[in-house]
């Protein structure tokens, strides 16, 4: 009996205090103005930002360019150099180990994750939102961004940060 009840206490505890730390985590909101990666992934004020739900292939694609910073990359990167515009929104969903964050993040009111998705340049994450996984299979069926090249292999791992 004494047992059962320290157990139940010790599992309340517990429960409370991972809530606790979750939640500021969770609820963190960055806004700031982001540096867009070559990985695409953001630098928003001092924090690496991942974006949520989503997998941005690798596509291998070099430059050389005399202008600083250099204005090259992938179309996943190219794509978000184009729409962010001022100031990002990002509401944290998860901490790495790495210290990054991964997060919803909107320019102008545009969840970022989707407009890539829509456009081809990422893939939905199986742990992402529905939504995601509609506009992947929507981009798909009309060839957009990676699902238009030929000899380009689209495949996201299986555990995404």
């Amino acid at each position: 009996m004494i047992a059962s009840s320290c157990r139940r206490l010790i599992t309340g505890a517990l429960v409370a205090a991972l809530t606790w730390i979750a939640v500021p985590a969770a609820s963190a909101e960055l806004v700031n103005y982001a540096i867009v990666r070559q990985d695409a992934t953001l630098l928003v004020g001092s924090k690496v930002v991942h974006l949520y739900g989503i997998y941005v292939p690798p596509m291998g694609r070099t430059c050389r360019s005399n202008l600083r910073p250099v204005k090259c990359g992938s179309d996943a990167v190219l794509a978000l150099n184009f729409k962010i515009r001022g100031f990002v929104h990002c509401q944290a969903v998860h901490k790495n180990r790495d210290r990054s964050i991964t997060a919803v993040c909107r320019s102008n009111g545009v969840d970022l994750s989707a407009y890539l998705i829509e456009r081809g340049w990422a893939v939905a994450s199986e742990n992402g939102p529905f939504e995601y996984q509609v506009l992947e299979k929507i981009a798909r069926s009309r060839g957009m961004g990676v699902w238009g090249m030929h000899g380009i292999a689209v495949t996201s791992p299986s555990s995404l940060p």
